[in-house]
């Protein structure tokens, strides 16, 4: 008999099969962990978005209930201050508005005519209820992606995005 055919010990076998079963393992739980990733991000496709502008809102018909970003211009003369710290006014992209009401204190550079982004929930009708509000924050920043969804509308002002802060000159990915 020759080296070839000659049984093979079993703790031969047994470090081998054990191999195999620690390679199994590590591709199932892989396959299990690509599998997850797959269904989360399929999940939130349309979530990871870091804004809708009023039109898109309008657009794509959001139902009642939706919890999302809406940004854009604040309409000029439709801040109207309510009772405690209520306030409503307008988002626009200079096509479309839609109506927010916020409860709370506003940003110290919140203002007609400038850029801002509210999170809350869209309660259908063109209305819109807003948890938080973000201003920009200085004379020349403006959110890359308001900036784009202005400049898509025909309504940038030039010469505001040349001086753009370092968060702003920032690539942003967008699904």
């Amino acid at each position: 008999m020759t080296a070839a055919e000659q049984p093979r010990p079993a703790a031969i076998r047994r470090r081998s099969s054990r191999k195999q079963r620690r390679l199994v393992l590590i591709g199932s739980a892989g396959a299990v962990l690509c599998i997850a990733a797959g269904l989360v991000l399929f999940a939130l496709r349309d979530t990871i978005v870091f804004f809708y502008g009023p039109t898109e809102i309008t657009e794509k018909g959001v139902a009642p209930g939706t919890r999302m970003r809406v940004g854009g211009l604040v309409e000029a003369g439709s801040v109207v201050r309510g009772p405690g710290q209520r306030v409503v006014f307008a988002v626009t992209d200079s096509r479309t508005a839609i109506k927010v009401t916020y409860d709370g204190l506003l940003p110290d550079l919140f203002r007609e005519g400038q850029g801002v982004v509210t999170e809350g929930v869209f309660q259908g009708g063109g209305q819109f209820r807003a948890d938080s509000v973000l201003a920009k924050h200085d004379e020349t920043y403006m959110p890359r992606e308001v900036a784009d969804a202005l400049k898509k509308q025909g309504h940038w002002q030039p010469g505001t995005d040349t001086q753009a802060s370092p968060a702003s000159a920032a690539p942003q990915a967008k699904p």
